[in-house]
């Protein structure tokens, strides 16, 4: 069983499934998941599509 992990903070979700709280996103080519504090956090730069590196 491989957990989801968040992309930003490390966090595991209990399971293999992505939570409904967390939030996915494709950049440069690639799937990337957040928890959902990391996306509350860092709503207004996910919608502004700032690069990560920024957040």
């Amino acid at each position: 069983m491989v957990r989801v992990s968040c992309a930003l903070c490390g966090q595991q979700a209990e399971s293999e499934d992505v939570p409904l709280t967390w939030m996915t996103s494709v950049e440069d080519g690639r799937k990337l998941v957040y928890c959902d504090r990391c996306a509350r956090e860092n709503v207004r730069s996910i919608e502004g599509k700032l690069d990560p590196v920024y957040w």
